[in-house]
């Protein structure tokens, strides 16, 4: 299977859930679960979040996780069984805009930073909203790659690389400002939202978390900027790391709304 742009593997999925932990646990709360509530997890990845849903929805509830990759399922099954909590979590392959679920199915669905992934991101919320039973909410997650920002004496070279990661490496990098949109668009009810700001001081870090190698090696292929320039790109990061100075920034948005 193709793996799109912006594929993260489990480990680092591992690293960012620990990051993220305040995020994750605030979009659980939006949620409103209550125990022997069935919970969908779109975009589940190695089960990062299926597990800790389980332990809200308890042994009468189901969480069901799906992702489009075969062997993320497959390790999230796995992470499953070693929890012993199989028997009402269960991870399947399937496309977000064509959920293989009877209409308003779960109480509450969520997505994680799935949806910059996505060429089509108003199909997916539109699956999310149909499988989801009439007064139960929807939660997504995402972030706004065009927030993207590293300190820099580079400053043209850091926008240009922020800009074609945002516009052009990632199908909807723009995903976290557009969710306001999306979720009106809907029709959802009750639209809440969060902001978080995200502050990064680590520079391998920062550089995993924003794939940095792929994105320059894309940009370079793309013409966007030249081998000199990213040596002193780098050369720059590098001291600034060097000396304890290294910053970036981004934001991510939660958006959670009730289906009428």
């Amino acid at each position: 299977m193709s793996r799109p742009n912006g594929y993260v593997d489990p480990e680092f999925l591992r690293v960012a859930g620990e990051l993220f932990g305040y995020i994750k646990q605030r979009s659980y709360t939006f949620m409103q679960l209550q125990a022997g509530c069935q919970v969908l997890d779109l975009g589940c990845g190695p089960g990062t979040d299926t597990i800790p849903l389980a332990a809200l929805v308890g042994r009468h509830g189901q969480v069901i996780g799906v992702d489009y990759d075969a062997d993320m399922v497959t390790k999230a099954q796995q992470r499953a069984l070693e929890a012993g909590i199989a028997e009402h979590v269960k991870h399947q392959q399937a496309d977000a805009g064509l959920l293989p679920f009877a209409d308003n199915f779960f109480d509450a669905s969520r997505s994680e930073r799935l949806f910059q992934h996505l060429f089509n991101p108003d199909q997916a919320l539109a699956e999310m909203i149909r499988v989801t039973k009439s007064g139960g909410w929807i939660v997504v997650v995402d972030t706004d790659w065009g927030s993207l920002s590293v300190d820099s004496n580079e400053v043209d070279i850091e926008r240009r690389l922020a800009q074609f990661m945002a516009g052009s490496f990632l199908h909807n990098g723009y995903s976290g400002r557009k969710l306001h949109r999306l979720f009106k668009q809907q029709g959802l009810a009750d639209i809440a939202l969060e902001v978080f700001p995200i502050a990064i001081r680590s520079y391998i870090l920062a550089r995993e978390g924003t794939r940095a190698d792929e994105v320059e090696q894309a940009a370079l292929d793309a013409g966007v900027v030249s081998a000199d320039e990213l040596y002193r790109w780098h050369q720059d990061l590098e001291e600034a790391d060097r000396n304890g100075c290294y910053f970036c920034s981004l934001n991510l948005m939660l958006f959670a709304g009730r289906k009428p």
